[in-house]
């Protein structure tokens, strides 16, 4: 009843107000930055931080569920939907007007002229900063504390188990919880429904530069009505079919836009400008880290940077949330690396195709700037297709795709807002009714399009200032998150079981170099391997040592094992065991005996390990002699009845 309520005000506010309306809600936007973006940028930069500190220490050798799962997805699968669900929309909508912004209105911090080639230089490393490692880092918190607490501590899927460990299951069950996960349901709703509504307005503006349409309210409303209805049916096939395969298909398509216009344009220099512009991002995270735009004429900051921050505040619930949803078994080290530097990386290198090819467009011939000086972000997409120097044809090839890939990133968002606001509506339930899935999605596709016929682009301005006033009370929630994972990640490394491998014997390198220390023939040395691993295998000393390791590392008094290996041990205290780790989830449990045993499968994971050459270098090199001793192991002692020259190991 609330969404609906503030769907219906936002309606008619912007429709009997229009202006004016736009005017009052863009005021209360600047306000909550002015008051409150100081506050913004420190959770912002406290949560990067955060995500670095997981991946970098021991936490991240820690699973989104049990220690033997494997993830779900495979990883371009993963990433597919990643992306299409975060920022993909965005970095469509953005990739040229943004830099083309700041080539204009540079901040004043940075200290450049507009639409110089100093401008130039420093607008991708801004838009960088917009879209890059800050905002993925605020959607990779979130999606960890929910992948950890949902898949590896069994609570439902919601944001209020965040908070679990510092207030307790009695709290987060009462009405406090309720609130928590209410006003993220209504920030998902807002958001989503925002910018489908600012979404269909880009595609109508590509449909009418490819002459097939004229703006009008009924071709808005029948983009809604499609990618709503698509975006139903994906719902209902469910996450393993309809929004993975959408997801699989929007990437390809994206890259080969990305491609085409890389090839067609000026391509070395996109080339150069990539390494500079990644130069270019690096310096500018330091710059503007900290810029709270408390400068009288800094507007902006307050325009760019704290309204991105915001709005990716109040999107957290709805990214982070799927971004779990799909990451389980994943490591937390994959997780946040995965989740903060391949779509950091993709997009530089968006911005850099897109961004730089407008900005050097700009710079040498004009056309892509309106003469006030503003950019319009509907448009400059297609403007700068019909720049490229190619036939009109492909023009209109590369208008095409580029509506299909909003179109599907815009279907692919809608679905995974219903499934998240779904799951959230179900408290927590990660299985809920197609009915219940299908409503959501329906009613973000109802509320884009009432909202752009009644109250056109001024009531999407209330809605979305309305879902960023949100940003406020979530951010305390991520900060507390953030507190309450910390203790759940000292407890479980602190808790956290080393599981390793005693080897019964030392490694087939080790073994043949000290039989040929000790040999001056072929054949004394297959003798000398043969009595090594006999006396490592099949030794009573051998045995013994490997009884009392195993009780030693189990935790378990050194007699465990026996008085007799005790006495042994105590024997010669310069004992070597060689040890090898293994990852939790390659330990399996006899179901008979309760031993945890070894699944050596598992273990392997380099894909190369097969691969022999047959080059000096790889003999030279530590898996070239690895392969050789397991050779001659094999040829020597574990085929034992062959001797070095042929003949019959029998010795004479």
């Amino acid at each position: 009843m609330a969404i609906v309520a503030a769907l219906g005000f936002a309606t008619w506010y912007g429709a009997q107000y229009g202006d004016d309306a736009t005017e009052a809600f863009t005021g209360l936007r600047d306000a909550i930055g002015v008051n409150v973006g100081w506050w913004y940028i420190i959770v912002v930069t406290a949560m990067l931080l955060f995500c670095l500190w997981a991946a970098l220490s021991k936490v991240g050798n820690i699973r989104l569920g049990r220690d033997d799962e494997r993830p779900e997805f495979s990883l371009f699968s993963w990433f597919a939907m990643l992306f299409s669900a975060g920022m993909g929309i965005g970095l469509v909508f953005n990739g040229v007007s943004e830099p083309l912004s700041h080539l204009v209105g540079p901040p004043e911090v940075v200290g450049v002229d507009a639409n110089t080639q100093e401008a130039g230089r420093a607008a991708i490393g801004q838009a960088m900063f917009h879209w890059g490692l800050h905002a993925w880092g605020i959607y990779a918190v979130v999606g960890l504390g929910l992948a950890y607490m949902t898949f590896r501590r069994g609570r439902p899927l919601s944001v209020r188990w965040l908070l679990e460990p510092i207030f307790g299951r009695k709290l987060i069950e009462s009405w406090v919880g309720h609130v928590i996960d209410v006003v993220a349901i209504v920030g998902t709703v807002f958001g989503v429904a925002t910018s489908l509504g600012l979404g269909v307005l880009q595609i109508q503006a590509g449909l009418s530069s490819l002459g097939w349409f004229e703006p009008s309210d009924t071709l808005l409303v029948v983009l809604v009505v499609g990618i709503t209805a698509i975006g139903t049916i994906s719902v209902v096939t469910g996450l393993h079919k309809g929004l993975r395969w959408l997801s699989n298909a929007n990437m390809s398509l994206a890259t080969v836009m990305a491609i085409a216009v890389l090839l067609i344009g000026p391509t070395v220099f996109l080339l150069r400008s990539l390494v500079q512009n990644f130069g270019e991002y690096v310096q500018t995270l330091p710059e503007l880290a900290f810029v709270t735009g408390s400068s009288v004429n800094d507007s902006w900051t307050l325009d760019w940077t704290l309204f991105n921050q915001a709005w990716f505040l109040a999107w957290a619930p709805f990214v982070g949330m799927f971004i779990a949803r799909i990451s389980r078994g994943r490591s937390i080290r994959e997780f946040i690396l995965g989740a903060l530097l391949a779509p950091t990386l993709v997009s530089l290198v968006w911005f850099t195709i897109f961004g730089s090819t407008g900005i050097a467009h700009q710079l040498n011939e004009g056309g892509l700037v309106g003469d006030d000086g503003t950019v319009n972000a509907d448009t400059a997409l297609f403007t700068l297709f019909g720049e490229l120097p190619v036939t009109p044809g492909l023009i209109s090839i590369l208008s095409v795709i580029a509506i299909l890939v909003i179109t599907l990133f815009f279907i692919t968002s809608a679905d995974s807002c219903s499934l998240v606001v779904d799951v959230l509506a179900h408290n927590g339930r990660s299985e809920t009714p197609r009915t219940t899935r299908v409503f959501w999605a329906v009613l973000v596709g109802a509320a884009a399009a009432l909202l752009l016929m009644a109250g056109g682009e001024a009531a999407l301005t209330v809605l979305q200032v309305s879902s960023l006033a949100g940003a406020g009370p979530l951010s305390v929630v991520y900060v507390l998150a953030m507190v309450s994972l910390w203790k759940m990640f000292r407890l479980e490394v602190a808790t956290m079981p080393r599981y390793v491998r005693i080897r019964s014997q030392a490694t087939p390198t080790a073994l043949v170099s000290a039989a040929r220390e000790a040999s001056d023939t072929e054949r004394e040395m297959a003798k000398s391997l043969r009595e090594l691993v006999r006396a490592q295998n099949g030794g009573a000393r051998g045995r013994r040592d490997i009884r009392r390791a195993s009780a030693t590392l189990a935790g378990l008094d050194a007699t465990a094992a026996g008085p007799r290996a005790a006495t042994a041990w105590a024997e010669d205290d310069s004992t070597i065991l060689a040890v090898e780790d293994v990852p939790a989830y390659a330990t399996r449990v006899d179901p008979e005996t309760g031993s945890i045993g070894i699944d050596d499968e598992a273990v392997r994971t380099d894909p190369t390990a097969d691969e022999v050459f047959d080059t000096p270098e790889f003999e030279d090199s530590a898996v070239g002699a690895e392969h050789r001793s397991q050779e001659l192991l094999d040829q020597y002692v574990n085929g034992g009845e062959q001797s070095a020259d042929g003949g019959s190991g029998t010795e004479k």
